[in-house]
């Protein structure tokens, strides 16, 4: 008889702001970065606010360039009981990289969140989920650098990222590293993103429901679900001059990402990466 607990989702925010999203690259050079509105800070705020209202706890997959200049935001993730974990330092795709260049980024970030953050850093979410089959050299690069999950590979096709023909469901991809794929549903045949972003804020929020259930219930799993702290500001700064396709899919139902967030945390029982799927994790563990 299948149980009637309801299965624990996780629940992931990827800390970046607005001007550092992948598809803003050939609109935003990185050297304006220091020179742009920041809203990172005060979207973290609402969001934190949101998650002890509905005593819900999450991961926080953190820039090293957010956590460099907004410390006491990360302290403060810390302290009020998430898990935090590294995007990497500077937000550029994975496939972008040599080995040598990825190993200092996620080296660089994870150093920089311990030293702020007082807990170990386990788990690292690639940019733009930006790990597939052409760089899954990738996988041993983490698992040198200390991390003990990963999660960055989307099991879908995606005209910037995915690798359609990897495991749905978290799977141990190198010995000691484990990879948690972002939640896709098995539908005619392929599989579909089920897991937030851009396609939480696209469908109704009744078939993102729909879908996330029947992965509870039907594949008897944990979900993943994400989104981005820009996602809930509709009054963050508009970038000039972007293409058709980048202003739809960074602004589209913006305006009511949040409203939709809430009613998410109450339909499932949400928590963090690592106490969901590091079944051996020892609980906060220090930093020595």
């Amino acid at each position: 008889m299948p149980s009637s607990t309801p299965i624990t989702n996780a629940l992931t925010i990827d800390v970046e702001d607005y001007f550092q999203v992948s598809a803003m690259a050939p609109y935003i050079d990185r050297a304006e970065w220091d020179q742009r509105e920041c809203r990172v800070e005060h979207n973290i705020d609402r969001i934190l606010q949101l998650l002890a209202a509905k005593q819900t706890r999450a991961t926080f997959f953190t820039l090293g360039w957010v956590a460099e200049r907004y410390p006491e935001m990360v302290r403060r993730i810390v302290r009020e009981g998430h898990e935090l974990a590294s995007h990497g330092y500077g937000h550029q795709r994975v496939s972008d990289l040599s080995e040598a260049e990825f190993f200092d980024d996620i080296t660089r970030a994870k150093g920089l969140l311990e030293d702020i953050g007082g807990q170990a850093v386990l788990g690292y979410r690639a940019p733009s989920f930006s790990i597939g089959a052409g760089n899954l050299w990738a996988l041993d690069t983490l698992k040198r650098a200390g991390y003990r999950y990963s999660s960055s590979i989307y099991p879908v096709r995606h005209d910037h990222y995915g690798m359609p023909d990897a495991p749905r469901f978290a799977h141990q991809i190198r010995d000691g590293l484990l990879e948690v794929p972002p939640t896709t549903l098995r539908l005619f045949n392929r599989n579909l993103p089920s897991s937030g972003g851009g396609y939480f804020r696209l469908m109704p929020y009744s078939l993102s429901r729909w879908m996330l259930q029947q992965v509870n219930l039907r594949d008897a799993q944990s979900a993943i679900f994400y989104f981005h702290p820009w996602e809930i500001d509709p009054e963050q700064p508009r970038v000039a001059g972007i293409d058709l396709k980048t202003r739809f899919r960074h602004y589209v139902n913006i305006g009511r990402t949040e409203q939709r967030l809430s009613r998410l945390l109450d339909d499932f029982r949400w928590g963090r990466m690592d106490q969901i799927f590091l079944k051996d994790r020892e609980q906060e563990v220090p930093v020595v």
